[in-house]
């Protein structure tokens, strides 16, 4: 295995480590995996590149990884979108608060800030980047 490939920007696919998921599947109890492929799916019903995520309507509570690389900004938006109708999408998304979709979406979520890097997959190194965690829900009426 190329460890450099899959640390570079020549991949930007990065599967969710199993432990880090569980423990958000304890809090949300996901039903579907938005963003995804047969061999990283972390819900039973999920959208792979054939279905195109971002051409389906996301409901109930959904988990999201998406590529990471410069699509990332339509599968945030996307997300926000959803929340607003009504669906709450937990987004595991790399920290970087200086691109536009940050401040244009996640800023508008939940955010939790993961300390130290995630080992991605069965990657041997954490990865070359920080993490985040954005929560989209609708806003509840008071």
């Amino acid at each position: 295995m190329n460890i450099a490939f899959h640390f570079s920007s020549q991949t930007d696919l990065w599967a969710t480590p199993q432990k880090f998921f569980d423990e958000l599947n304890t809090e949300f109890h996901f039903e579907t995996d938005v963003c995804a492929n047969i061999e990283n799916a972390k819900c039973a019903k999920f959208y792979d590149i054939e279905q195109d995520g971002l051409k389906q309507i996301w409901k109930g509570i959904c988990w999201m990884n998406p590529p990471y690389g410069r699509a990332i900004k339509h599968w945030i938006k996307k997300a926000y979108e959803s929340s607003l109708q009504g669906a709450t999408v937990v987004c595991l998304l790399p920290a970087r608060t200086d691109t536009a979709w940050f401040h244009d979406y996640c800023m508008k979520g939940e955010i939790r800030f993961i300390r130290g890097r995630l080992k991605f997959g069965k990657q041997q190194n954490n990865a070359p980047f920080p993490s985040m965690i954005v929560v989209f829900k609708k806003a509840v009426s008071r």
